[in-house]
């Protein structure tokens, strides 16, 4: 029987395939009767695979698929390579020259296909042969080429095969999971025998060593996290290929064809079998749907398509979280238990005691163990140097072991024996309220938390055994939550470990010169450092309830940290720190840190220097854990700004002088950095701006200002631009120097989305003169700052030719992307909030929505159609979500408090969003008409 008969529910009869074959050999032509063979066979494999797709979607079963699949490619071969040697190239008294057999290989080999995959096929020739045997396999190769198949072959004998599997490891994998298609049976079981008696008998360890070192190569290439919010279902660490490893390795080592044979071979209890072929079954099933979805083999779980396999898999919305929210978090969760079964595995072979390849550092050894006790504990020793339980009772006799393990391990700096985590995996129905409200448990897990160490590291060895959910059981809620946008690069509960880690390292001057002032202010917390990590690990632990995560997140700490050991005083000071953990950030990012409105509503708020100290180490571990490239050296510098002003004002040193005399006290300071130039320029200078710009301008910028004006004035420029970079703050500062017009920031910000520059803030100023001093920011791209000039002056240059008509704003635009491809997954609400109480002069628009290319310069462009002024807007954004706030004033220079003109504002501003982004171009004709009026002003 050969191998392909044993798959379930096939999908094409392959007899029946024959006989459509052979039909075609009555063509008149070689050429007609191969285009017709070649049209049979695309019609089988198509009509085949939707058959598979109607099955998966019916009955959900991802290994069921795969093995239909694989089950049609067998009989496509089969027929083709029959067909062949009848038709084609029948071998005419036939020797064992002429024998051929066809192998599959590598994943094909194991029996399971996705819709895209490779199909690795061995062909296998005598060691004596005749162009016989060649001329099938070229003839076969092009027709399964011509099908569209991606299609990984090798051509060889017996005694090549087995030389090139001792020299090369992927070769001696594939050949691990060869299966007979077709041909000589002969062929196939002399290549195998000699395989498994030459080549697996003695290199167990040697194949083991290279398989874990190729693991972890992939993990690093691929992230070297499973809690990537668009994993690689094939490459990715918890994904498809770490399972493929386990089960090379087991059959390697333990010469075993299932998972049924493992259980029997003590490797796994029937549970853990189990949850492997849930998990197979699983990843299989993506991979299927994604691969149906693509029409090709995309390995990447990007957002495009995740809320559509959700769907597919059936998982509905559930108050808190959305249907494909819950997918992924199943997602996320199936690869955490492929790192359980591959510890359970580490655990087995270590018990086999294979010999450690010198430098490898892997888990094997037939050293003799050093075993001795670890000082002040009966119930854990040193087992070569790693820590592991004296006997398998330990957890039985004292839960508690469960939580002092992972603290003796922090507190000696040791690793873990596999055997130790496997039989914690094993014992995690012990962690019961008892334990959970233990004292001794407790105070442990309190250390852990504040480890002087590395917390994060034991903290993390917790999570991926299942204590710290056991133990935490609202933090085992959010194991796995993933959080369906482009902002957030984690799960929740990954996030929360990277907060811990990164304060762990501001602690440890690892980024002392990133964060200068979050790591001098931490010798001034010194008995509150244990709360700013209690903290850190509790911020998030609502995420997934339909309440506010952060209002919930404050219920949950006050429940929690009498329990860890906390006074009333401290349980009040995190679950306010949980409370208002993202205000901070919000305040910063979107608010006008020189409107002394802003500082006082937000120093009410924090009320204390010592609240406001550990908010902002909060807030810049939470940004910085969000992932790479979120944080950047502006949103620190706005974090230090809005710390100092709030500091000043808690501290009482915020200046209770008139505006005024503030105002003229500036004039006299920029007067004294501008006494060497003469008196009729000085005077003219000075005369140009309004208080608001001398008041919230720094003194060395009024001068730099100034310098820039004189001489735009002198070389007779009514339109200049001076760029300046900032490494620090990672943003490059733009300043323009331009007649007045009310659209001017409209047509700057669609200048600046026309080449690539993302805006992070804004700050305009009008001149006595009727001209504007606009200062944009925009975020740094280059690492130097020659390179960064150039390009600034690229984005001056673009700038500039559309204020000056030489360039159309709407063509420049149109050349840009579409919305982001992974955006259009997403739907943001949009929201327009107009309030009169953030500001005393200003009223302040804030404007939600999904960002999109040409967003800022349709709704700049949307309020000077509303005759409103803008004063400063503060742009931010947060994956696909953008937060744009406008500080404005009537043409009067007064607030707006008419209902009926904030109504007309919310109405005009939401329209933009009304075809979700669509089309960027829709105000085209707007801007064309901004550029006439441009001209003509200029």
């Amino acid at each position: 029987m050969r191998h392909s008969d044993l798959h379930l529910d096939r999908i094409i009869d392959k007899q029946l395939l024959l006989e459509d074959l052979t039909r075609a050999t009555p063509a008149s032509s070689k050429e007609q009767t191969r285009n017709q063979v070649l049209k049979t066979l695309k019609s089988a494999w198509r009509d085949g695979k939707a058959r598979a797709e109607n099955m998966l979607l019916e009955d959900g079963g991802g290994i069921l698929c795969a093995r239909r699949l694989s089950g049609l490619m067998d009989q496509l071969i089969i027929a083709l390579h029959d067909f062949t040697v009848e038709h084609i190239y029948p071998a005419i008294n036939p020797s064992k020259a002429e024998n051929l057999a066809i192998i599959a290989v590598g994943g094909y080999g194991r029996g399971g296909l996705a819709p895209g995959s490779d199909i690795d096929l061995l062909f296998l020739l005598p060691y004596k042969q005749t162009p016989w045997g060649e001329q099938v396999v070229e003839y076969m190769l092009y027709m399964l080429w011509d099908m569209g198949l991606k299609v990984g072959h090798s051509t060889r004998n017996i005694d090549d095969a087995i030389r090139l599997s001792r020299e090369d490891m992927t070769i001696r994998t594939s050949l691990l999971e060869a299966r007979f298609l077709t041909g000589s049976q002969e062929l196939y079981n002399e290549l195998t025998t000699r395989f498994d008696q030459e080549i697996v008998a003695d290199s167990g360890a040697e194949f083991v060593q290279a398989k874990l070192i190729e693991r972890d190569i992939r993990h690093k290439k691929a992230g070297s996290t499973r809690y990537l919010v668009e994993p690689n279902v094939k490459e990715s660490k918890g994904g498809q290929r770490d399972l493929q490893t386990l089960f090379w390795i087991a059959k390697y080592i333990y010469r075993v064809h299932s998972t049924e044979e493992l259980i029997k071979r003590g490797v796994f209890s029937r549970s853990e079998a189990k949850l492997f072929s849930k998990a197979d079954d699983f990843l299989w099933a993506v991979r299927c749907h994604m691969h149906f979805l693509y029409g090709k083999a995309e390995e990447r779980l990007s957002f495009d398509i995740q809320r559509e396999i959700a769907t597919r898999l059936g998982y509905t919305d559930h108050p808190g979280q959305t249907g494909v929210e819950r997918f992924m978090k199943h997602y996320f969760l199936v690869a955490k238990d492929v790192g359980d079964l591959t510890r359970i595995i580490s655990a087995a072979l270590e018990e086999e005691q294979f010999k450690e390849t010198p430098g490898t550092g892997q888990i094997y050894s037939t050293l003799t163990r050093k075993k001795r006790k670890i000082a002040g504990s009966t119930d854990f020793i040193l087992d070569h140097n790693r820590i592991n339980i004296a006997d398998d009772e330990v957890f039985q006799r004292d839960p508690v072991n469960l939580i002092r393990l992972f603290y003796l391990a922090d507190k000696h700096g040791l690793q873990y024996h596999p055997h130790v985590i496997q039989r914690v995996s094993r014992s995690l129905k012990l962690i019961k309220s008892d334990v959970r409200n233990d004292k001794e448990a407790n105070r442990l897990f309190l250390e852990i938390v504040a480890s002087p160490r590395s917390p994060e590291r034991t903290l993390r060895r917790m999570n991926e055994s299942g204590v710290l959910g056991h133990f935490i059981p609202d933090f085992g809620k959010i194991v796995a939550m993933m959080q369906f946008n482009m902002y957030h690069h984690y799960t929740v509960d990954e996030h929360l470990l990277r907060c811990i880690a990164i304060m762990s390292e501001i602690e440890h001057e690892t980024l002392k010169n990133e964060h200068p002032l979050a790591h001098s202010l931490l010798p001034t917390l010194k008995n509150d450092r244990h709360l700013l990590y209690v903290t850190l690990l509790l911020h998030d632990i609502a995420k997934g309830r339909p309440e506010d995560h952060s209002t919930a997140g404050a219920k949950i700490a006050r429940k929690l940290c009498p329990r860890f050991g906390l006074s009333a005083s401290e349980t009040e000071l995190v679950a306010w720190l949980v409370q208002e953990h993202l205000t901070m950030s919000k305040v910063a990012q979107s608010r006008d840190l020189n409107d002394r409105k802003t500082i006082a509503d937000f120093a009410a708020i924090v009320q204390t220097t010592e609240r406001l100290k550990l908010l902002l180490l909060v807030t810049i571990c939470d940004i910085k854990a969000v992932g790479p490239g979120v944080w950047n050296g502006w949103k620190g510098q706005l974090l230090r700004t809005l710390y100092h002003e709030t500091e000043l004002l808690l501290t009482g040193g915020f200046s209770e002088v008139s505006q005024t005399e503030r105002s003229n006290q500036a004039r006299r300071q920029l007067a004294e950095q501008l006494s060497d130039w003469p008196e009729d320029k000085q005077k003219a200078v000075l005369s140009l701006h309004y208080d608001n710009y001398m008041l919230t301008v720094p003194q060395e910028d009024q001068k730099r200002h100034a310098d820039f004006i004189r001489a735009s004035d002198e070389a007779g420029k009514i339109l200049n631009i001076l760029a300046r970079p900032h490494e620090f703050e990672a943003v490059t500062e733009l300043t323009i120097l331009s007649p007045d017009h009310p659209r001017l920031l409209s047509i700057i910000a669609g200048a600046c989305s026309a080449a690539g520059a993302n805006i992070v803030d804004a700050q305009i100023f009008t001149t006595t003169d009727g001209r504007a001093l606009d200062t944009i920011l925009i975020s740094r791209e280059f690492d130097t700052n020659d390179d960064e000039m150039r390009r600034a002056a690229r984005v001056g240059q673009l700038i500039e030719d559309v204020l000056t008509g030489k360039t159309h704003l709407p063509e420049v635009l149109a050349r840009r992307a579409k919305s982001r491809r992974s955006a259009r997954a997403f739907q943001v609400t949009p929201r327009v909030n107009i309030n009169n109480t953030l500001s005393e002069k200003f009223t302040v628009i804030e404007v939600k929505g999904l960002d999109r290319t040409g967003l800022l310069s349709e709704i700049t462009s949307a309020i000077s159609d509303l005759s409103l002024n803008i004063a400063s807007a503060h742009i931010t954004t947060f994956g696909e979500k953008v937060i744009d706030t406008f500080y404005v004033t009537g043409l009067d220079g007064q607030k707006v408090t008419a209902t009926t003109k904030q109504t007309n504002i919310q109405k005009r501003l939401l329209s933009l969003f009304e075809k979700n982004g669509s089309d960027s171009r829709a105000s085209d004709n707007k801007n064309t008409d901004q550029k006439k009026t441009r001209e003509t002003a200029l």
